[in-house]
């Protein structure tokens, strides 16, 4: 018999449930950017003041570059640790759709924005010193940290760094503007709670073989980045929203976000923040449920949504 030199995947020899489910989970809800009819917001962008255009093209710019960084350099790099054949696939799987993310906001752009206009965002986002220092922090992990490391990394980014952009649309959708922008980004947040809490899953199964003295020191630096990530992020949100008067309750959303990302770690949150302290418009936005849309006039998340049931946290329990 000849030596094996590459084994074919078999899923119907699975190792780990939740690679299936995970992987079951991201397909159902499959989408694509050309389906929103993004141009039916023109008319509330017209009527938006200099000010707030100017926010959504830079916080929108922001969430491009993070995207971006996620799927050329983020899934590669936790991609080298994996556990099971069918956990890489779920990753090829997260890779595609960052790739879909980082190419929706350029949808957004050239629907809203004129190409001047889309020039300045993206010299701004590739030169804004706190949202470069953002991406250095984690993509210095991803390329010099270890395997826990990096899906620490990977976790902070999907499940807190991005929300500072996501406040943006979600206000405006909860004040009847630019819904299917915010369409776009409540199907985002729906793949990013699904990959922060899978990578988050990996990394508990992890660290919960380390000793004990090895998992305190661990512990210890989880929470030093979290601290160094969140000093740079108040920088960023000052400099996109003190110009508009949203600065604090943008950092409430992101304390929340953080406390979030460390339970997907399973740690213990770090800031006082509850769902309760974050603006009751944007957290009713952030919910992924369906939306009201016209069938036969416009695809979007409501009818995206139609058969997916959320994933719940103690669907990644199995194992742990």
């Amino acid at each position: 018999m000849s030596q094996t030199y590459y084994k074919a995947i078999n899923w119907n020899a699975i190792e780990d449930v939740i690679d299936k489910s995970t992987w079951e989970k991201l397909t159902e809800q499959f989408w694509l950017d050309t389906r929103i009819p993004l141009s039916n917001d023109l008319d509330d962008w017209r009527k938006l003041s200099a000010t707030d255009k100017d926010l959504v093209g830079k916080v929108f710019g922001g969430l491009t570059l993070l995207d971006t960084m996620q799927s050329e350099s983020g899934i590669e790099a936790i991609r080298a640790d994996v556990r099971t054949p069918h956990e890489e696939a779920v990753l090829n799987n997260i890779q595609f759709m960052e790739s879909v993310h980082a190419k929706s906001y350029s949808s957004i752009f050239s629907t809203l924005n004129t190409k001047k206009e889309i020039e300045d965002i993206f010299e701004w986002t590739n030169s804004n010193e706190y949202l470069q220092k953002k991406a250095e922090i984690i993509n210095e992990i991803y390329l010099n940290g270890n395997a826990l490391q990096k899906k620490v990394a990977s976790t902070y980014l999907e499940t807190f760094l991005f929300y500072s952009g996501f406040f943006t649309p979600l206000y405006y959708l909860g004040n009847n503007k630019l819904a299917n922008v915010a369409e776009i980004i409540k199907l985002i947040i729906r793949d990013e709670s699904v990959h922060g809490t899978y990578i988050g899953y990996k990394f508990q199964l992890g660290f919960n073989e380390l000793p004990e003295g090895e998992q305190n020191e661990f512990r210890d630096w989880m929470y030093d980045l979290l601290y160094q990530l969140y000093e740079n992020e108040e920088g960023y949100t000052k400099s996109l929203y003190d110009s508009v008067g949203w600065t604090d309750e943008v950092l409430t959303f992101l304390r929340y976000n953080a406390n979030k990302a460390l339970m997907n770690l399973g740690q213990d949150p770090l800031f006082p923040d509850s769902a309760d302290d974050v603006n009751p418009i944007v957290m009713n936005g952030i919910s992924t449920g369906t939306s009201n849309h016209d069938f036969f006039s416009q695809v979007g998340n409501g009818y995206l949504l139609g058969t997916v049931e959320a994933m719940q946290e103690d669907d990644y329990n199995y194992g742990l």
